[in-house]
């Protein structure tokens, strides 16, 4: 008996999906962030424990909460990673609009609470929220957004440089009220960095730069605590008990770490010399418990997530991703400039500045929005893949 039934041939595309596995998470990366993240907990509870004891009654207060902050973190990047790109696209200006009002809402009496004297923080619940962590990444989500879509006028001054000067400008200016400083320099750099690998003209590139460095300066000079932090900066040896007092700690930290460090729990500078011990100098005590060798691995393993960032980035744009590439290309830039600066300010290297160093230091804020970033990561290459090998 002949059967009548027609049997369909797949097409190329179902052939070539057939024959590969479907694309997996990029496993470099997600080493490198879930051995930084290892290594942050456990330095967590060592730089915290004496800290906790004493001011809390429970030696591993912050490292619970440091665990609840990972635990959610993996979660919002798993669920980052499994959404499509063109939906961040899409979404970039309304979260602009939401980071900036979360900057002002931050600023109101009564809203926002302020920490040595400094109005950073929203209180939701039971957790603190600090807008200036999470419009970092909104701001890049935008800048990549409004690169493509200004694609063929990048080369014009006004929409190349002048617009996207014009929001940096704005939010910078909502920073500085709190103050945070640290935030608008890493925020300034990272759009700087996505304009000059955006394709703008080099002498745009170069009046942006200049009149930055020029802000800079202008805004040092005319507060006096921040003259005070670079002139501490300059010969911390100078006032080593007032302005060059952190600088001056987180040396004496390196210089007891030598090569191999003092062993694990066994720092000094984390009993009440070191100010932050568990948050902004946490790479300090690093230094001093596990020496040359730790420093070095927290530095190979950030430059293997930039390195893995940009590797995206590239492949993005070779299969026509453009949003995807400049996305990935400001989420290497955030987080590399942001580790860059912080372990510069702990080796001295730079003038002191109130930064995280992502993925190690305690700060909820931070975690969250460093797991997001890299599902940012892991969403743009998982699409990329599936673009190439035709996996729907």
């Amino acid at each position: 008996m002949v059967s009548l039934t027609h049997e369909r041939k797949p097409d190329a595309s179902t052939r070539r999906s057939a024959g590969r596995r479907r694309p997996k998470a990029d496993g470099w990366l997600l080493g490198c962030v879930l051995a930084l993240v290892g290594l942050g907990l456990v330095m967590v509870y060592s730089s915290s424990i004496s800290f906790a004891e004493r001011n809390i009654g429970d030696g591993s207060y912050y490292l619970w909460r440091q665990s609840i902050a990972v635990g959610l973190g993996l979660f919002l990047m798993y669920v980052t990673m499994r959404t499509p790109v063109r939906l961040w696209e899409a979404a970039g200006p309304y979260l602009l609009l939401g980071g900036m009002a979360l900057l002002v809402l931050v600023l109101i009496p009564g809203a926002g609470i302020t920490v040595n004297g400094s109005s950073r923080w929203l209180r939701l619940g039971a957790i603190n929220l600090q807008p200036s962590e999470l419009i970092k990444l909104i701001l890049v989500v935008y800048v990549a957004g409004y690169f493509v879509r200004r694609q063929e006028e990048l080369h014009n001054f006004t929409q190349g440089v002048f617009i996207i000067s014009i929001v940096v400008v704005a939010i910078g200016m909502l920073l500085l009220q709190e103050p945070d400083l640290g935030a608008m320099v890493v925020i300034s750099m990272t759009v700087l960095g996505m304009l000059f690998l955006a394709g703008v003209r080099f002498w745009h590139f170069g009046v942006v730069v200049v009149t930055g460095v020029v802000g800079m300066a202008i805004l040092t000079l005319i507060a006096p605590y921040r003259f005070a932090r670079v002139v501490g900066f300059l010969d911390p040896w100078a006032d080593p008990f007032n302005s060059g007092f952190q600088l001056v700690q987180a040396l004496i930290a390196f210089g007891r770490g030598e090569w191999f460090g003092v062993g694990l729990g066994a720092s000094v500078q984390k009993l009440y010399y070191l100010p932050a011990a568990h948050t902004d100098f946490i790479f300090a005590v690093t230094a001093e418990e596990l020496g040359l060798l730790g420093v070095l691995v927290v530095i190979v393993l950030f430059g293997i997530l930039v390195t893995r960032a940009f590797l995206i980035s590239r492949q993005a744009e070779r299969v026509g991703l453009l949003y995807g590439a400049r996305l990935a290309q400001g989420v290497g830039l955030l987080l590399g400039l942001q580790a860059i600066i912080n372990m510069g300010v702990n080796m001295g290297a730079l003038p002191t500045k109130g930064l995280t160093l992502p993925f190690l230091s305690y700060g909820g804020s931070s975690i969250l929005t460093s797991f997001i970033a890299v599902g940012l990561l892991l969403m743009v290459q998982r699409e990329t893949r599936a673009h190439a090998w035709g996996v729907q």
